[in-house]
């Protein structure tokens, strides 16, 4: 025979219609997204790991001073490497004042991955970069411009070796917006001047290392560097192993799997104990039922199954709708996140039982634990408590004395707060965490404004120079400085560290460095909480070699990681020679030096790359955090305040039939909870930040670089307007439900 009881199931669900479908709609929008993200990242790192077999990626590149013949390059060879021409010319598009490498089409190395339209055939057809191509609004059939040559474009590609935009190596970041590459047919590339035209080669290794990034990649790339100067002069030199465009995305994708796992399952838990706040009401509500089924004969675990069907309903449907998003709409809009960020190659989406487990098995097993939990407590009360609707496990004597000079209405609403303070700190944690997420995508864009407002206002010169070998010039406050490369050490993930020789009485820096003492800057310092008498240690990036440093002082410089010290005790302290150094710092434009012996200056536009490209690479995700937050802030506001008011129906009906008129119950209840609600928000903004400042402190740690957690008194204040907006459009719902209350139901249960 059929369980009677299913046949309630559904009519339940229909009679909670508006709770069930808030809480289906969230939980398939919180899985769908953590779903998506987690599909992309793994189709997308797969196809990234591909790319090196399928595109023949090279194992590293140098470039010469000259074109090297024949016999030169048989001479290179026999280091068990095979060398491939990848000469490139830089043009400047004065469109958008930026710089376009351009390569003839790969065809044995490095090979190109066409995204759509077809490779140039004609000489005046030019394939373009795809991020590039989008960032400045260019698209198949448009014409592109530079001093010397108009191009049609013919597709949009990615280049297998160019996975990030890196112009040059030792670059800070990555750009996408003012560097961009293209392809054109090997006869437009030789009509074109030879300006900007570098000797570029790249090779592979005849009997490569098992690991391209190991020690052994990392010695035999010195072991070929060394063989290599014996042979030619050499410009620039970067192994596979420390390229930055080919490996940076790499490094990257993957990075945010365990963020994402977080906000997941600290969601999940909240919403557990919402859905466990909602049923603990339906057995309130149903308890003379519950009480009769139990008396008849119905076991304790049968009504635990009953009472938990509905829930595992919703959230089954709700895990089949949010991976259905996950693996079409929401999949491709997470994939945008990275390829906001990187010039990937094409991608295959791959299914992840992984993320299966991890956004749908665990979330559930989550949710229906913890009903289970709260049911088997609460149906573990004898029959007679249910029909006498008393659920009470302990019974308070007396109810809390309240002054009777307190005005009547105040009163009242004290009764309903000291009723309700279980809902009413699950409120306080909705909205503590709904504000951590708002404030986390609301302060985003101001935060990159103020880095870049501090980058710019803070650069030790208008003009920074690093040269590739060194060179005289005469401009009038040209200095020379010095610049090596450290690794931090102490911690799994280590980030490069500039340590930068300065001259006495410095022009550009504008604080006195004291002896073999150092100088940090104000980034370094911030990030891994150093001060002024502090000891660090510093290694050298492919030796086991140390460095012990005394800091002397901090340097107010957010842009970069950075040590000063004295030039002199630089080029003593890592074996120089005297007069060592690397490059210039200059006010104005140095235009006596040769350009091919400059490796890169860094300006105004290289130093905010960081900001512009994070503001691009990054939002989309920031508002996925503020519809995530105002999303949990509405649900549980309006879950837990209907609650509430679905728990004092009989004392509403009650007071409408005392005379009480609308506007004045809704003072009792709606107020009440607004009261609450604002004092929430009150109080999670002074403790949101400082959780903010120490999620994003920790969540700096595992990335290269430094973004100071400068947040602006406007974005709270944005952030508490928001919160009152949302909880504006809750009151206006509650509202409607209280005046739907009639007043029979103060009638209803009465012995």
């Amino acid at each position: 025979m059929k369980n009677p009881l299913n046949k309630r199931i559904f009519r339940e669900i229909k009679g909670e219609a508006g709770k069930y479908f808030v809480i289906f709609v969230l939980m398939s929008a919180i899985i769908g997204i953590v779903s998506g993200f987690l599909i992309a990242d793994e189709s997308l790192k797969t196809a990234y790991d591909n790319s090196f077999k399928k595109y023949n990626v090279e194992d590293g590149n140098f470039e010469l001073i000259q074109k090297a013949d024949k016999k030169t390059i048989s001479s290179i060879q026999k280091e068990d490497v095979k060398v491939y021409e990848n000469f490139y010319i830089e043009e400047e598009n004065e469109k958008n004042d930026s710089i376009v490498r351009i390569f003839k089409n790969r065809k044995k190395v490095n090979k190109v991955c066409l995204w759509n339209g077809k490779m140039p055939k004609n000489d005046n057809e030019i394939a373009l970069e795809r991020l590039y191509a989008r960032n400045n609004n260019y698209s198949v059939g448009d014409k592109i411009e530079f001093k010397n040559k108009t191009f049609k474009i013919s597709g949009i590609i990615a280049l297998s070796d160019y996975s990030a935009l890196y112009q040059n190596n030792t670059d800070f970041m990555f750009d996408s917006v003012k560097f961009g590459l293209a392809i054109v047919t090997d006869n437009a590339f030789d009509n074109l001047p030879k300006t900007h035209l570098h000797y570029s080669y790249s090779y592979k290794y005849n009997n490569p290392p098992a690991d391209p990034l190991g020690k052994k990649a990392i010695d035999k790339g010195n072991d070929f560097m060394n063989a290599l100067s014996e042979k030619v002069v050499i410009t620039n030199f970067v192994p596979r192993c420390s390229s930055n465009a080919i490996n940076f995305a790499g490094d990257d994708i993957g990075k945010d799997r365990v963020m994402f796992i977080t906000f997941l399952y600290i969601l999940i838990v909240i919403i557990s104990f919402v859905f466990a706040v909602t049923t603990s009401n339906t057995i309130r509500k149903e308890a003379n039922v519950i009480g009769t089924l139990r008396a008849s004969g119905y076991k304790k675990r049968e009504l635990i199954r009953h009472y938990m069907a509905p829930s595992a309903l919703v959230l089954f449907f709700s895990a089949v709708v949010g991976n259905v998003l996950g693996y079409t709409i929401l999949k491709e809009y997470m994939a945008d996140a990275y390829l906001n960020s990187y010039s990937l190659t094409t991608y295959k989406t791959l299914f992840n039982f992984t993320a299966f487990i991890d956004t749908t098995l665990i979330p559930l097993c989550i949710l229906l634990f913890i009903n289970f939990v709260m049911l088997a407590r609460t149906l573990s009360l004898s029959p007679l408590k249910f029909l006498r609707r008393d659920l009470k496990r302990r019974q308070r004597k007396k109810a809390f004395k309240l002054n009777t000079k307190i005005p009547i209405i105040i009163r009242y609403r004290l009764r309903v707060f000291f009723q309700n303070i279980p809902n009413y700190l699950t409120i306080f944690a909705g909205v503590f965490f709904a504000s951590i997420l708002i404030v986390f995508g609301v302060m985003f864009s101001p935060l990159l404004d103020y880095f870049e407002e501090q980058t710019v206002k803070n650069m030790l010169a208008p003009y920074q120079y690093v040269l590739k070998a060194p060179s005289n010039t005469n401009t009038k406050d040209a200095e020379k400085y010095a610049a090596y490369e450290l690794k931090t050490t102490g911690r799994d993930f280590t980030e490069s560290i500039s340590i930068i020789g300065i001259q006495k009485n410095s022009k550009y820096f504008k604080q006195k460095i004291m002896g073999d003492g150092i100088i940090i800057s104000s980034a370094y310092a911030d990030k891994y909480s150093l001060e002024k008498g502090d000891k660090i240690t510093l290694k050298e990036k492919y030796k086991n070699k140390k460095y012990k440093f005394k800091i002397k002082g901090i340097y107010n410089y957010p842009c970069n990681l950075c040590v000063f010290m004295d030039l002199n005790k630089f080029n003593e302290k890592f074996d120089f020679d005297k007069d060592y150094y690397t490059g210039y710092f200059s006010k104005e434009k140095i235009k006596d030096i040769d350009e091919n012996l400059i490796a890169s200056h860094i300006t105004k536009e290289d130093l905010t790359k960081t900001s512009r490209q994070m503001e691009i690479s990054m939002g989309n995700m920031m508002s996925i955090f503020i519809t995530a937050g105002v999303g949990i802030f509405m649900l549980i506001i309006y879950l837990l305040a209907k609650i509430i008011i679905e728990k004092n129906a009989q004392s509403i009906s009650m007071a409408k039939i005392l005379g009480y008129n609308k506007r004045e119950i809704g003072k009792i209840y709606i107020h009440t909870t607004s009261i609450v609600t604002v004092i929430s928000l009150l109080l999670c903004m002074f403790i949101t930040h400082k959780a903010i400042v120490a999620i994003w402190h920790a969540m700096m740690m595992s990335y290269s670089g430094w973004l100071p957690p400068e947040i602006p008194v406007m974005t709270y204040v944005k952030v508490f307007m928001l919160g009152i907006i949302t909880y504006a459009a809750v009151a206006f719902i509650l509202k409607k439900k209280i005046n739907k209350i009639p007043m029979d139901e103060a009638l209803k249960y009465v012995e």
